[in-house]
């Protein structure tokens, strides 16, 4: 037994040694092979290395322990993954060279690490890192320098040619209608740009440009068009005319989406002249929209061009305005339905949440509130008839996770119906819980369970008129009920929900078939799920945006939905247009071709 827990007490410091030489290649000095020639080269201070808590007092609170504008480093000892947020940008490095670039939440390679940067960090990551980029490090001065040399371009364009000819092998086995002839053309003129650059090291740079070019236009014609696949993008409707609104679906139409989800009820304003509304007192409509109904335009027009609509809908959350400064908005009319933290529970002044744009939340628990919002949506499905609602903010406020030491002071539904109601059940007013008292997991269970009560009355008056109702879910289950009260493997199971429209919020496609996974696991085979693709808002590649789509389909996801209209770029369009979205024409060989192949 004694051998046996002194070779426990010895693993940790044969991992952290393993770690060492695994990184040694990565902290030592780059050395230029030769006839290899650097084209750029940049420093940057990097904060720390694999952050704590005590480690780093600026990133204590926020994802991944990366505070504001700082430059964090990931080892394998930190974890398996950064745990960041989708506001900043990684590289992920194996060895020396940089492999994948990702938005957030990266996986840290077992042989390397991540790179991540937040504000100015993000901006030296984004204009001097790029996948092949040679990374060293300098420990004793903090110092990362990225080099980007005639070899970062080869390896660039030869790791997309490796990706194109993986996805090509994957859709000629599983799709017997298949051609791959656009994309094994663009595939062979890379190969001769390589070629040619290897040929010429003073030239490489050029020629290698080329062969990520050609490698990128096979990439965009790999993925076939797929039959019956929902295509859609989530719109803030900022038009005001029904002109611009026409011409928006003109080119919505254009690029193969065949389902729309408009931003109907936002900052707790509705964008057509709601009776609901005017009834409680509230702004009847959004006054940039005055003078005009766009949801029924928006309805009518995208019907003419097959399209159909989703009413996008944020259910608890009121907007970032202050109550104070009008006298119509929801909490300044109805101050007694906002939510609250356990720290600001007797305060006078309405909290926000900083973690969410300084937002203002409604409580799930108030019948109240549930009443009001049940009967606005009642309106939309009566008046409108969109095809589908779907749920936005169907949640509590962000809360940290449990294993948060203050986790308990920054929880939120500390409200004062709440509290008396829990206590009239419990005998004990939540307030005075604490995470390690055995009522606390019935507080959790409370709070989350207003929130499934809510999704189960609008799944119910949905399905009752024949609407399809979605929600817009965290993709990671744990992280979900623990930190916003979202029970959403319950809604599946009990099917309240016809779909989940998660947001993955990452470039990177892995972690996104992590994501992707995780809900799989965990919802009904009756409940859809589409992917919420979030490149386009974080200005992520072409490669991305394809990458991530080409993981939707070897899962056989329902469909793809694109946030937002405003972040689709042309570019975007262009890609998906090339046989994603759109239908490929099939080449039928004129007759004498035919007679010549005899």
């Amino acid at each position: 037994m004694e051998r046996i827990i002194r070779k426990l007490l010895i693993l940790p410091v044969l991992f952290m040694f393993c770690v060492q030489v695994l990184a040694q290649d990565v902290f030592s000095p780059y050395i230029p092979q030769e006839n290899e020639v650097i084209f750029n080269q940049s420093t940057f201070y990097f904060d720390v290395m694999d952050p704590q808590a005590n480690t780093n007092s600026k990133g204590a609170n926020y994802p991944g322990l990366r505070g504001a504008n700082q430059l964090v480093i990931y080892t394998p000892a930190f974890g398996f993954r950064t745990n960041t947020n989708e506001f900043g940008t990684e590289a992920v490095i194996t060895g020396d060279t940089v492999t994948s670039l990702s938005g957030a939440d990266s996986l840290i390679p077992a042989n390397g690490l991540v790179i991540s940067g937040h504000g100015r960090a993000k901006k030296w990551i984004n204009e001097n890192v790029m996948v092949g980029s040679k990374i060293s490090i300098d420990i004793e001065k903090r110092l990362i320098t990225s080099y980007i040399t005639s070899d970062t371009f080869l390896y660039g364009a030869r790791e997309k040619i490796k990706e194109v000819e993986n996805m090509m092998y994957y859709y000629s086995q599983n799709d017997g209608q298949y051609s791959q002839r656009r994309t094994e053309q663009n595939i062979n003129r890379a190969k001769d740009y390589i070629e040619r650059a290897q040929r010429n090291s003073n030239d490489s740079q050029r020629y290698a440009s080329k062969a990520i070019e050609y490698a990128d236009a096979a990439m965009s014609t790999v993925i076939p068009y797929k039959q019956g696949e929902l295509k859609g993008v989530w719109i803030r409707p900022t038009y005001h005319s029904p002109e611009e609104i026409q011409s928006v679906l003109d080119r919505i139409a254009n690029a193969g989406i065949n389902n729309i989800f408009i931003e109907t009820y936002y900052h707790g304003q509705t964008i057509f002249p709601s009776r609901t509304m005017a009834e409680y007192g509230f702004i009847r409509q959004n006054p940039e929209y005055a003078g005009f109904d766009p949801l029924k335009i928006w309805i009518n027009e995208a019907h003419k061009r097959g399209i159909k609509v989703h009413v996008w809908f944020e259910s608890f959350y009121v907007g970032n305005k202050p109550p104070e400064t009008n006298p119509r908005y929801i909490l300044a009319v109805k101050p007694e339905w906002a939510n609250y933290q356990k720290r600001s529970a007797d305060s006078e002044t309405i909290p926000y949440s900083v973690s969410e744009h300084n937002g203002y939340f409604i409580d799930p628990a108030n019948p109240e509130v549930q009443a009001f919002l049940y009967n606005l949506i009642d309106e939309i499905i009566m008046r409108y008839r969109p095809d589908g609602i779907n749920l936005d903010y169907i949640r509590y406020p962000q809360s940290l996770a449990p294993n948060y030491s203050n986790y308990d002071m920054s929880t939120w539904g500390y409200t004062k119906y709440a509290r008396e109601d829990f206590k009239r059940m419990y005998e004990v007013d939540p307030i005075e819980l604490t995470p390690d008292d055995y009522l606390w997991h019935q507080w959790s269970i409370y709070r989350a369970g207003k929130v499934t009560d809510f999704v189960r009355r609008i799944g119910r008056l949905a399905k009752m008129n024949g609407i399809t109702i979605t929600a817009v879910i965290f993709p990671n289950i744990q992280m979900a009920y623990d930190t916003k009260f979202q029970d959403w493997k319950t809604w599946s199971m009990n099917n309240f929900v016809d779909g989940f429209t998660p947001l993955f919020l990452t470039c990177d496609d892995k972690t996104a078939m992590n994501l992707m996974g995780n809900v799989l696991r965990n919802k009904s085979a009756s409940t859809k799920l589409y992917a919420g693709l979030f490149v386009t808002f974080m200005n992520g590649s072409n490669a991305d945006l394809i990458k991530q789509i080409h993981a939707a389909r070897k899962f056989s996801l329902n469909g793809l939905i694109i946030f937002d209209y405003a972040h689709l770029k042309d570019n975007y369009v262009e890609t998906l247009t090339q046989s994603i979205f759109r239908p490929v024409a099939v080449e039928i060989p004129s007759r004498g071709a035919r007679r010549g192949r005899r």
